[in-house]
């Protein structure tokens, strides 16, 4: 009885396929919970792909793929390319050792100098995002530091949105000619967050740097239609209005059925982070959002004969129960219900591969 991700594999390498004819040379991302498929087998779909580079968010992710390999039994269950981690290595903190074939992002130049000689490693700059990266006042040091390392190239880490109408390959422009101007190369540059046009713009601006795009959600997410999660029916029980049921012994509002669904806290169900609104109207949901939940109204992420339920309390840890009102049918247990939830914020039992998910 799991909470399912169902996967429609045709569909879903088709999509990847056609990011990747829009962006040759892209770096594939997997981090955090592998976008909902897992970090592991995102790798193989990126040797699949011809990928000679697959970036981790950090080293942990990296060294558990790398741990993974060791017990892989054929060489189609191996990913074999470069691995890219993109946490910035600090000073003084333990660098585990990795193989050669892991290459370090490096923001700091003292961190770099601790690096043993020979290390592989990227550097990243300060751009508009101010999350991390190295200053341009920074760039001479580093000059005088890198002959130590093995070079990979600069990486610039781009935001979403621009409300200031600012142009990214402006800022990529003047990126490249102040790192040009401290006498380092500018070989390799690692993109993320532009689009296939800026990229197009940069190549005829600088024919002798490669470009090469990081993308993760994109690739992995941007075909929705390949992706279902689903949860299984666990229990059906009647409910009279006014009888009492869960932890909490809340009352039922009206005559249905309380669904016992697999999907709980430690699955990431029910557990939602800050979200940037934009306009009026998502500010005004969110608001009616919030006052329903003062008086225990929650809405849940499951539907069913494409009604989306309320919880009837909030999840537990493994499972949710949700309040179905009379005059519906009820779903029959071992049954499955869809959802719609955060890929990047979901740890599903399982993965299931399949032709088509159900109503795509």
């Amino acid at each position: 009885m799991a909470l399912s991700l169902y996967v429609d594999t045709e569909r879903w390498r088709a999509h990847q396929q056609t990011v990747l004819a829009e962006f040759p040379g892209l770096v594939p991302v997997a981090k955090g919970n592998g976008y909902g498929v897992g970090n592991r087998r995102l790798a193989l779909e990126s040797a699949r792909l011809g990928s000679t580079m697959i970036a981790f968010g950090t080293s942990y992710e990296a060294a558990e793929a790398l741990a993974a390999e060791e017990y892989a039994s054929a060489p189609a269950d191996r990913y074999e390319g470069d691995l890219l981690v993109l946490a910035p290595l600090r000073p003084h903190e333990p660098n585990s050792p990795l193989p050669t074939r892991v290459i370090r992002t490096i923001t700091d130049v003292t961190a770099l100098r601790a690096l043993p000689d020979g290390s592989r490693v990227v550097v990243e700059c300060m751009t508009s995002m101010r999350r991390h990266g190295i200053a341009p006042g920074d760039l001479v040091q580093l000059a005088e530091a890198v002959d130590d390392v093995t070079f990979e190239g600069f990486a610039l880490h781009l935001p979403l949105d621009r409300p200031d109408g600012s142009d990214p390959v402006g800022e990529v422009v003047a990126w490249i000619a102040t790192i040009a101007a401290a006498g380092l190369p500018t070989d390799t540059v690692f993109l993320s967050h532009l689009g296939s046009p800026e990229i197009a713009r940069l190549a005829e601006l600088f024919p002798t740097t490669e470009f090469r795009a990081r993308i993760g959600t994109r690739l992995w997410l941007g075909q929705a239609r390949a992706l279902a999660a689903r949860a299984t029916v666990l229990d059906v029980t009647p409910v009279a209005r006014g009888e009492r049921y869960g932890y909490r012994q809340h009352r039922a509002p009206s005559d249905g059925h309380l669904l016992v669904v697999s999907g709980g806290t430690a699955h990431g169900v029910g557990l939602d982070g800050p979200k940037y609104h934009h306009g009026l109207i998502p500010r005004a949901k969110g608001i009616a959002r919030a006052g329903l939940a003062t008086v225990n109204r929650t809405l849940s992420p499951y539907s069913w004969q494409g009604r989306q339920l309320w919880f009837a309390e909030p999840p537990h840890m493994q499972v949710s129960i949700l309040f179905l009102p009379a005059g519906t049918r009820a779903p029959a247990i071992g049954g499955e219900l869809d959802l719609t939830v955060r890929h990047t914020t979901t740890r599903f039992d399982r993965v299931v591969d399949s032709e088509r998910p159900t109503g795509a």
